[in-house]
């Protein structure tokens, strides 16, 4: 029961955080008219939530490191990706969140309130693999956690990979109106996405070694929907089938959508 109560209280403080966070974001986003910001801070969320869990948490202390470790790693990273690629923008809001604003009219500013709220409970509900990890007090690393990390390094190094080849693509004024269909983007049409849902696969694999460590099949399920179904891929899409409609369509006929595979014959 104290250990019950100790994650209870470890988990309203990083919803309690998380929410004020989006809350300042989204006064932020609402002045400059840029809802773009919001995924910035989503991924900074996760560096607030890994402080709070390694401090209060009263698991094994190598075992709360590395997995914090990585946590903080890889999202710090995807953070200040997203802030180079976003805050360098500003005064120019990305197509999903224009669509949105159009959609929403004059409900946009009371919508994105709720929907950068929902992005705080998304971040707390995607920590509980680190809830249940740090919670370990087994003073042995387990052979799961190894593969988990095995797991983490590949798909931290491919997400880091595809986002500098995006990156490299979209500097080259040459590269206007075309698809980046190079290095891995030639696999997948989201390589990023790919490597993103597989860092999460290398968290849950590296909880089943830890007391209740299959409940955080949650994360990388809901990562996988949200990326398939809501705010990744299909977002996606749709913009670049309205900016370069012939160019990306004949590349959604050739290359696969999600996970990496050979090309199609088009």
């Amino acid at each position: 029961m104290p250990q019950i109560n100790a994650l209870l209280l470890i988990t309203l403080l990083c919803l309690v955080a998380c929410c004020t966070i989006m809350f300042l974001v989204w006064l932020w986003a609402k002045k400059i008219k840029n809802a773009g910001v919001v995924d910035v801070f989503w991924a900074l969320n996760f560096p607030v939530i890994t402080l709070i869990v390694f401090f209060l948490s009263d698991g094994f202390e190598t075992r709360k490191l590395l997995i914090c470790g990585m946590f903080l790693l890889a999202e710090v990273r995807l953070g200040l990706h997203l802030w180079q690629r976003v805050i360098g923008h500003l005064a120019e809001e990305e197509g999903r969140y224009q669509q949105l604003r159009k959609e929403w009219g004059e409900k946009a500013d009371r919508n994105f309130f709720f929907f950068f709220q929902f992005q705080a409970i998304s971040n707390v509900i995607l920590a509980i693999p680190f809830l249940i990890i740090t919670a370990n007090p087994v003073k042995e690393l387990d052979i799961l956690e190894y593969i988990g990390v095995a797991i983490w390094t590949i798909a931290f190094f491919g997400e880091m990979i595809a986002d500098q080849q995006l990156a490299k693509f979209k500097k080259d004024p040459n590269n206007k109106g075309k698809v980046c269909d190079r290095g891995l983007w030639y696999y997948s049409r989201h390589p990023n996405y790919f490597f993103e849902w597989l860092t999460w696969m290398g968290y849950f694999v590296f909880a089943l070694a830890s007391p209740w460590g299959i409940l955080a099949i949650i994360s990388p399920a809901i990562i996988l929907y949200l990326l398939l179904k809501v705010t990744g891929v299909p977002n996606n899409e749709e913009q670049n089938l309205r900016s370069k409609p012939i160019a990306y369509k004949k590349y959604q006929e050739t290359t696969s959508a999600f996970f990496p595979w050979i090309k199609k014959d088009g």
